[in-house]
């Protein structure tokens, strides 16, 4: 029973972190729960967790945003997404555990330097590539949890501002996380589990919010970047060391 409330206690510690540095920084959930997550709960059960917790997060701050979204601008990337979601969840479904986390492990890793890089890639611009960045993200967000890295890199090399990316980015977080769950189900966690997260998320969207007021922009998400490459290494770590 112990062991089982420790448990409790650190899915809500990490569901407050994920939510907090989301709010504080604009992107950051996914890539900070998700190594946790996969280490606590196994990897289908905390990806698709992952899915619910970082949809309800973008719904909340779409319900503020979405007269900025661009429509025009994402229906290649949800499109995109769409058709790539089924495959990511037939992979994650299928490989042993210790080669999906180390496989997460990699993604999330390389995504987070990737984005720390700020990679200019000539081929993620204009139409082909949001269908690019889309394919990508949809396939990593379906048997990795962490799709927002791929459209991070697309929103850089289209010139977006934070203030432009951060809308779209919760469009296309609540629609292909919808996609994501519905390819591999939602988790099965007692009813209390899944008011705590509820809670935690609250919990964790309020002090976000509180830190952005302090908190200048840039070294925020220096932060949770440096916090997932630190996840990232360590499900790589633990898969390489269990095959």
């Amino acid at each position: 029973m112990a062991s089982e409330w420790g448990i409790v206690l650190v899915l809500g510690v990490i569901m407050v972190a994920g939510a907090s540095v989301q709010r504080l920084a604009g992107i950051g959930f996914a890539l900070v729960s998700v190594p946790a997550l996969v280490l606590l709960l196994g990897p289908a059960e905390g990806v698709v967790l992952a899915n619910c917790a970082a949809g309800a997060i973008s719904a909340v701050g779409l319900a503020v945003t979405w007269r900025q979204v661009r429509l025009a601008a994402m229906v290649p990337l949800v499109a995109a997404a769409a058709c790539t979601v089924p495959a990511g969840a037939w992979v994650a479904a299928r490989l042993p555990e210790p080669v999906l986390l180390a496989g997460m492990g990699v993604l999330v890793s390389v995504a987070v330097a990737l984005v720390m890089w700020g990679a200019r890639v000539p081929a993620l611009r204009g139409v082909k590539g949001a269908v690019a960045a889309g394919a990508a993200s949809g396939f990593m967000n379906s048997s990795a949890g962490v799709g927002g890295p791929a459209v991070s890199l697309y929103a850089v090399n289209a010139g977006w501002t934070v203030r432009e990316f951060v809308p779209n980015a919760q469009f296309y977080g609540v629609v292909v996380n919808v996609f994501s769950v519905t390819a591999k189900g939602v988790p099965q966690l007692p009813a209390p589990v899944w008011l705590l997260v509820a809670a935690s998320i609250a919990a964790g969207s309020a002090i976000g919010a509180a830190l952005a007021r302090r908190v200048p922009e840039r070294p925020a998400r220096l932060v949770v970047l440096l916090l997932a490459l630190a996840g990232g290494l360590t499900a790589l770590g633990k898969g390489l060391w269990n095959l």
